[in-house]
């Protein structure tokens, strides 16, 4: 589960890391995921002795800009990692692409649920190559949104709230997790419609937003048991021990930090949802 603040503490390291970095090699070992660029030769031959000058974010996917009319975009999709290596380290199962630097090592995507990408787009005209960049919603992350203007885009919503937060037309990169522990925070059942909302309410759910993604991203994400996400160094994230209510419901799960009763699970749209309902109205 790669959410915003994952792909944020994502960002910040290698912008850091590789901005001034010059590409020596590009190695594809997935074929299929040079089919966006044209094929591996010519991947490698747009991206050889190029230099990258930054690391930025669009929603969930990551932007290096290069010294020319190129960008790299990459999306980790439900399971897959960007990750920092020296060159002589040994190659992992599911690497599918390798960037070699002429110093500090290289760069590799390692594609364990089969649905991470990278591919090169025109700077100029990315939106135009790159649809999925077109039509997202507010990024807390990147720009703050007064409440009053969150309030606006909330309730001109017609679906429930879980529904609503996890739709990245209306907010990016929340997806299940953050988005019930939000309204825990919030105090607000998922099923709640936008407009029963009182201005209160909406007032503490944005507060709500704002706070537990910054946490999150504070902590460097969080790191599930399905162990999917670590950092560009292989390390796990931190924020999972200040979880409230996802995946708490039932045998070994803690109860509610607030009132102690259980956490109650319900499935809505296909996934489970995790809330207190004693706290959340």
């Amino acid at each position: 589960m790669i959410a915003l603040p994952e792909i944020e503490t994502i960002r910040r390291d290698l912008d850091r890391e590789l901005s001034g970095l010059r590409i020596k090699s590009v190695e594809v070992f997935e074929t299929g995921h040079a089919k966006r660029s044209g094929g591996a030769k010519k991947l490698a031959a747009r991206l050889e002795k190029m230099k990258i000058t930054n690391v930025r974010r669009r929603g969930l996917y990551l932007i290096m800009g290069l010294d020319s009319e190129d960008v790299v975009v990459a999306h980790l999709g439900s399971g897959g990692q960007l990750r920092r290596h020296a060159n002589r380290d040994s190659i992992e199962p599911n690497t599918a692409v390798a960037i070699t630097f002429t110093k500090s090592g290289q760069l590799r995507l390692v594609d364990g649920t089969g649905d991470a990408t990278l591919f090169l787009a025109n700077a100029e005209k990315l939106i135009e190559e790159v649809p999925e960049l077109g039509g997202l919603g507010i990024d807390p992350l990147e720009q703050p949104v007064p409440w009053r203007m969150f309030g606006e885009i909330l309730l001109a919503q017609d679906a429930k709230l879980k529904a609503v937060l996890t739709d990245d037309r209306v907010v990016v990169g929340l997806g299940e997790m953050y988005s019930d522990e939000i309204l825990f925070a919030a105090g607000l059942r998922f099923d709640r419609l936008p407009n029963s909302l009182g201005p209160q309410e909406v007032r503490r759910l944005h507060r709500a937003m704002v706070e537990t993604l910054h946490d999150a991203a504070k902590h460097r994400g969080a790191t599930l048991e399905d162990g999917f996400y670590v950092d560009v160094h292989g390390k796990p994230g931190g924020y999972e021990e200040y979880l409230n209510v996802f995946k708490q419901a039932g045998k070994g799960g803690r109860p509610c930090p607030r009132c102690h009763r259980p956490i109650q699970k319900y499935r809505f749209r296909r996934r489970w949802t995790y809330y207190c309902e004693q706290c959340q109205i």
